[in-house]
């Protein structure tokens, strides 16, 4: 079941939006200060978070902040009475993913909330992780952990192939065929170059291997 975060410190506002939601099948937990919100989203991990921007503790706009700065992707929907386009830009620029200016329809708010998980489910096609690795198809962006890994458009496309495939031994010929072409007619040993490549970047901060060599043959991620 699709679980939403509702950080409100209106009780009775918070209590309506979660009748509604559970209405529509949704599991919810409600959260009235920020500080328990904050505490909510780090420990249950929700799908969606609807989050009321002035809170007591600290703001829906500083939980936003913190959220983003560890990586959190959490879909985020600010409900907020501030409807300058400036207010608008700060929570957008804060990590918010939409917003919802009080006082609003539940209707609307439903709508926003499907879109933003229709939006979530689609781009997590796209991402693939093993481990503590991620790698992000439409964005081209691989994260160790938290740490942002750059990588060239080829060792992107070997590590795709690798993660695409955890735990099978690919062989050297079959990387080659999907990742250089099979009309490919450089040195073979282009893989173990690009193989050591990889391994510096992944394991730059001492990180466990996760690419390993099976000799002979090719190579497999896993542990």
């Amino acid at each position: 079941m699709t679980h939403i975060l509702v950080v409100e410190d209106e009780a009775k506002l918070a209590q309506f939006i979660k009748l509604e939601l559970e209405f529509e099948q949704y599991q919810v937990t409600v959260a009235l200060d920020g500080f328990t919100g904050l505490s909510s989203a780090r420990e249950t991990k929700p799908d969606l978070i609807l989050l009321d921007w002035m809170l007591p503790g600290i703001s829906g706009l500083e939980i936003c902040r913190r959220l983003r700065q560890t990586g959190d992707r959490v879909p985020i929907i600010l409900l907020t009475a501030k409807d300058e386009v400036g207010d608008r830009v700060t929570g957008l620029d804060a990590g918010a993913d939409d917003y919802v200016i009080k006082p609003f329809s539940i209707e609307e708010l439903l709508a926003r909330v499907r879109a933003n998980l229709r939006r979530e489910q689609h781009e997590d096609t796209d991402l693939l992780q093993f481990s503590d690795l991620t790698l992000n198809r439409s964005t081209r962006e691989v994260f160790r952990g938290q740490r942002s890994i750059e990588l060239t458009a080829k060792e992107f496309d070997l590590l795709e192939y690798l993660i695409s495939h955890p735990r099978q031994v690919l062989t050297r010929d079959q990387i080659l065929e999907r990742v250089w072409g099979y009309d490919f007619m450089g040195d073979s040993n282009i893989i173990e170059v690009y193989v050591r490549y990889l391994r510096l970047k992944l394991e730059h901060q001492q990180e466990p291997r996760l690419i390993q060599t099976v000799r002979g043959v090719g190579y497999v991620l896993r542990e």
